[in-house]
Parts: C-alpha cells; sequence; structure tokens
C-alpha cells in the first residue's frame, strides 16, 4: 500500500484545502475541530495567548491526525526552529516584505544541506528515539508559507515567489489595507488592486495562494480567484456564532 500524499505534496498540487484558526490554550478545541474534519488547522501564535507549551499541547491532542501549521510571531529563528521541532507541519511567518527575509526564513526551517535549521531532541524527533527518520525526511514535509500582508511585500511579489522552499503565500488584507493607509477598508479599490497583483503574480508563477475570511462569503470571492490554502472561520466566533444562534432559537420558542 502506498502512503499517502503529505500535505505539502497535496499544498503543491493545487488541491483546495480547507482550514481553520484556533487562538484557544485549550487542546479539547483543536481535538473537536480535527473530528470535524478540516484538512488543516491554523494554530496562532502571533495574536493571542498562546504560548509555547500551549502550542504543544494542540499538538499533542491533534496527535498527527490533521496537519497543523503554526504562525510564528514573526521572522526569526528561534521561534521557527521551536514550533517545529514541538511537531508542527510547517511554519506561517507573517510579514515577509522582501525575498531576502523569505529566504532567511526557509534556511531557518530546512536541515542542512538544504537550510541551517539548528538540530535538537524533542517531540518532532520522537523525543530522540525517531532522530533520523525526522531529520531525513523534515525537509521534504515541512511546509513554508509567507505572508503577504505590507505594500511592500506587493511591491516585491514577483522576487518572493521565486525563492526556492517557499510553499505557499498567504494573503493578509487587514495589515494590508493598515499599510496603504486605510485600516479595514479592504473593499477599497487600492486594496483590493495590491490583493490582484498577488494573486495574478502567484497565480502566473504557480505558487499556492492562501487566504484568510471569518465566514464563507469572506473567504469566496478570493477562492473563485485560486485560492487554495483557506483559513474560514476562528475558533472564538465559531463558538460565539453558534451560542448565539441557539440561544436565538431558544427564546424564539
Amino acid at each position: 500500500m502506498s502512503a499517502s500524499p503529505s500535505f505539502r505534496s497535496r499544498l503543491a498540487a493545487g488541491e483546495t484545502l480547507l482550514g481553520t484558526m484556533l487562538t484557544l490554550p485549550e487542546p479539547a478545541v483543536a481535538e473537536i475541530l480535527v473530528d470535524a474534519g478540516f484538512d488543516w488547522l491554523f494554530i496562532d501564535g502571533e495574536h493571542g495567548p498562546l504560548e509555547t507549551r500551549d502550542i504543544l499541547a494542540i499538538l499533542q491532542a491533534v496527535g498527527g491526525r490533521t496537519p497543523c501549521l503554526v504562525r510564528v510571531p514573526g521572522a526569526a529563528e528561534a521561534p521557527i526552529k521551536r514550533v517545529l521541532d514541538l511537531g508542527a507541519d510547517g511554519i506561517i511567518v507573517p510579514q515577509v516584505n522582501t525575498a531576502d527575509e523569505a529566504a532567511r526564513i526557509v534556511q531557518w526551517a530546512r536541515y542542512a544541506p538544504e537550510g541551517s535549521r539548528g538540530v535538537g531532541l524533542a517531540r518532532a524527533h520522537g523525543y530522540g528515539r525517531r532522530f533520523q527518520e525526522y531529520v531525513t525526511t523534515a525537509n521534504e514535509h515541512t511546509v513554508v508559507v509567507v505572508q503577504a500582508e505590507h505594500i511592500r511585500a506587493v511591491e516585491n511579489i514577483e522576487t518572493i515567489v521565486q525563492v526556492p522552499g517557499v510553499d505557499a503565500v498567504l494573503l493578509g488584507p487587514y495589515d494590508l489595507s493598515a499599510s496603504l493607509g486605510k485600516m479595514g477598508q479592504i473593499d477599497d479599490p487600492a486594496v483590493v488592486a495590491a490583493i490582484a497583483r498577488v494573486t495574478a503574480v502567484c497565480r502566473d508563477a504557480r505558487m499556492p495562494l492562501g487566504c484568510f475570511g471569518v465566514t464563507v462569503a469572506a473567504v469566496q470571492p478570493l477562492v473563485d480567484q485560486g485560492c487554495t490554502l483557506v483559513t474560514a472561520g476562528v475558533d472564538t466566533l465559531l463558538l460565539g456564532h453558534a451560542a448565539g444562534r441557539l440561544l436565538e432559537q431558544l427564546r424564539k420558542r
């Protein structure tokens, strides 16, 4: 029996991969979302309360049943190395504005000779027992996603998508709108044009493109434009909206 394709290979093949965002430091939430059937989970270590121990607990709860990409706080070596050693399937890095920045991120995420990732013994390595197996296959399977969420990234997108080892570009419309002096105005013509430029360049370069929205309606236009790495919803909003609908129905009785 042949092995199932890796998440990275599915992403490269252009498969539409549906995920949702985790922000709560509660492993049970991750277990529930895994059972819901998402293709992948977006663990947000940039915004919100998640610390290293929380991310570890979430990854342990998921137990490899669903691929998990962790958004690190920024483009720095230590947090990238840390979450990969915890067993994340890949990283999402915010505010990547140049090809040089993207290249450094790839270096930190890959073992030699493709990169300069530090070598340790951690959960990803079976705490040492599966060390050789992991370091032999990690470069092939680790996903590197860079976020285009600033006008500088838009200006440099042609060179960013050419960086070897970058697996996808994730749009950040809200931060992008702020960088254009139009905070939250994601339908403003300047913001729409910037997103369209990123979308067109990624399509021409066959670079997988990701998007985020809190509702299906929010992500659908970008999916229609070719986004395949899809993040829809946030754990807090999923809980809050479901509770609100339930309460509304009860009060109507």
